[in-house]
């Protein structure tokens, strides 16, 4: 009986997600999860009380996941520039993935204060990912920088996420460039 609730749960974070990088908010719905999933509406809620407590179970499963990944790139990097140059990289990198897709869908909602506050410490686990690097670096206010370097890459994912005239790597090495320069001087 465990093991099916623990399917179904997954099923319905699955239908989720796609929900979320297919159409938006909008587009989780209960019903919208029912109908992916096979189950009953009344069946959904029996698993998530609202669509926050769906948002926040994302969030739970795909922020460390995603976190993971950029500091595997960050540790492929030999100097604390090749780690900020992974550090942005990785997350625009990540853009096409639609667990990124179904955060930057969450974090565009009307969310409850649980959830909201559940998607900024998971940012700020990124930020701090790049702290220490800022640091070696000699910046003198590191997690100042980190905060406004993290800036920069939510400008860019918003700019990959519209859809912009310039091409994503374009749009990439610009970020890139900025942050480089921008910490460096």
């Amino acid at each position: 009986m465990a093991e099916h609730r623990s399917m179904q749960r997954a099923a319905l974070l699955d239908a989720a997600r796609s929900l979320l990088s297919e159409g938006g908010t909008e587009a989780l719905t209960f019903p919208a999860l029912a109908e992916r999933t096979g189950l009953a509406r009344s069946s959904v809620y029996e698993y998530f009380r609202s669509r926050a407590a769906v948002v926040e179970e994302l969030c739970e499963a795909d922020f460390p996941l995603w976190a993971a990944e950029v500091a595997a790139a960050m540790e492929r990097a030999h100097s604390p520039a090749g780690k900020v140059e992974a550090y942005v990289r990785q997350q625009l990198a990540l853009v096409g993935d639609r667990r990124h897709r179904a955060v930057v869908a969450i974090s565009a909602s009307e969310l409850d204060a649980g959830a909201r506050e559940k998607i900024r410490a998971a940012h700020g686990g990124l930020v701090v990912m790049i702290v220490e690097a800022l640091g070696e670096m000699g910046h003198e206010q590191p997690r100042l920088a980190a905060m406004l370097l993290q800036g920069v890459v939510d400008a860019a994912v918003r700019r990959i996420e519209l859809g912009a005239a310039e091409d994503p790597a374009a749009i990439t090495d610009a970020a890139v460039a900025m942050v480089l320069r921008g910490v460096q001087g």
